[in-house]
């Protein structure tokens, strides 16, 4: 066996593949394509199936969908493959930039409200069109692409049936909801599935990549959900453990009707505090950079129309501004209901005498109290209404309604 048939057998674990946490199979088969991609750009025969113009990754929150993603497309764009072949040095320029975000081949869509609007679709399949200006591969990245509408869908479409002879279509999907993403797309992408990354490999790499002491990332990877990036935030950010910890106390802690209301109102304020948090930070920025780029603060001849036109352009900024704020009040809010479903899982399991690892295992105390005192037909009943509460928000709900019924069926049990 030759050295490079060794390498294809083996998941590469550096360059831009370090990111991505205990995948190795999704890592040894992105690694083989981008090998064959690198093939084709250079006139070489390739391997029948190997590489595919569009893929669609799945996996559960925090399996690293978009990590894989990005590490993929620059890997597609890597000049400088190592010793081995294997594509993704981390290292030569195109890498650096496609990791960035900064290289001119790589479209990455974030979607920052609850949906992607058909235009932007429309805007995106134009420059996807292109022939890539470094002359490899044209890569779009459609981050939660079960948020596309249906005529974003449709104009994705239409690219994905006919695609560029260089251009490549990434699309990340959770695995809870992949059927979000149309049949009639999903049938013409091929499918990579991702894990939830063992507490080992998060733990490794919180302390070989991010430096963090040993005895705190142990912690954070055992309480994460398999959420890499949770990991890493309550790992370092002591307003994340504050939150999760604030969630976690509302079980026990619901003695008196008064409660209930009290609970709620600090999960919808803690959320909406944290969305407001986030747009402060981006709002400012994006409206002064519009400003300018509208010729705010200028004279002469042509000024008074750009401002009459620089109104409507904000009022769209607003507008997506706002939208923005609403998806994350939400994402904070299915965060806290998804620690609350993990406390009730866990209890329901203590209840049952079952011998597995727990979701909260640092509330161990709380979880056997609450498993001595609630029948497993009251737990179930109260798992069941986070699980309800979470529905219905996804289906529009007012955060505050969805809360406190949720909150008063887990007084009650």
């Amino acid at each position: 066996m030759t050295l490079t048939e060794e390498a294809i057998q083996q998941a590469p674990t550096s360059g831009v593949w370090g990111g991505v946490v205990g995948q190795p199979d999704a890592v040894r088969t992105l690694s083989t394509a981008a090998r064959a991609a690198a093939d084709l750009v250079e006139g070489r025969p390739i391997t029948p199936g190997a590489m595919t113009h569009a893929w669609l990754f799945t996996g559960p929150p925090g399996s690293g969908r978009s990590v894989a993603a990005r590490a993929f497309a620059a890997a597609l764009q890597c000049v400088q493959p190592g010793a081995d072949g294997v594509r993704g040095c981390g290292e030569c320029r195109p890498c650096h930039t496609a990791l960035g975000g900064t290289n001119a081949d790589v479209r990455l869509v974030v979607p920052e409200g609850l949906s992607i609007a058909v235009a932007e679709m429309r805007a995106l399949v134009q420059i996807a069109a292109r022939r890539p200006t470094g002359g490899r591969w044209q890569v779009v990245i459609i981050e939660d692409a079960d948020r596309l509408t249906e005529g974003a869908a449709n104009a994705l479409l239409k690219a994905v049936e006919e695609p560029p002879s260089r251009t490549v279509f990434l699309l990340c999907a959770p695995s809870d909801h992949p059927e979000d993403v149309s049949v009639t797309i999903r049938s013409r992408c091929r499918v990579l599935a991702l894990g939830t990354p063992t507490v080992a490999a998060i733990e490794d790499v919180l302390r070989r990549r991010d430096g963090i002491p040993a005895d705190v990332a142990t912690w954070a990877a055992s309480v994460c959900g398999g959420h890499v990036g949770r990991a890493r935030r309550l790992a370092t950010d002591p307003e994340a453990r504050a939150r999760r910890e604030a969630v976690l106390r509302i079980p026990t802690g619901l003695r008196r009707p008064n409660d209930v209301f009290t609970s709620a109102d600090e999960l919808v304020k803690t959320a909406e505090a944290e969305a407001a948090a986030v747009s402060e930070a981006k709002d400012g920025v994006e409206r002064d950079a519009l400003e300018t780029a509208l010729g705010g603060g200028g004279t002469g001849k042509g000024v008074a129309a750009a401002a009459r036109g620089a109104k409507s352009a904000l009022k769209d900024l607003e507008k997506r501004q706002k939208s923005r704020a609403t998806r994350t009040q939400r994402d904070a809010l299915d965060l806290a209901l998804v620690d609350l479903a993990g406390f009730y899982r866990d209890v329901l399991t203590a209840r049952l005498g079952a011998d597995v690892a727990l979701n909260h295992p640092d509330r161990s105390v709380d979880i056997r109290t609450a498993a001595a005192a609630w029948t497993p037909e009251a737990t179930l009943r109260r798992l069941e209404a986070v699980l309800a509460c979470r529905d219905a928000l996804g289906m529009n709900v007012k955060p505050r309604i969805a809360i406190e019924a949720m909150v008063t069926t887990l007084h009650h049990g």
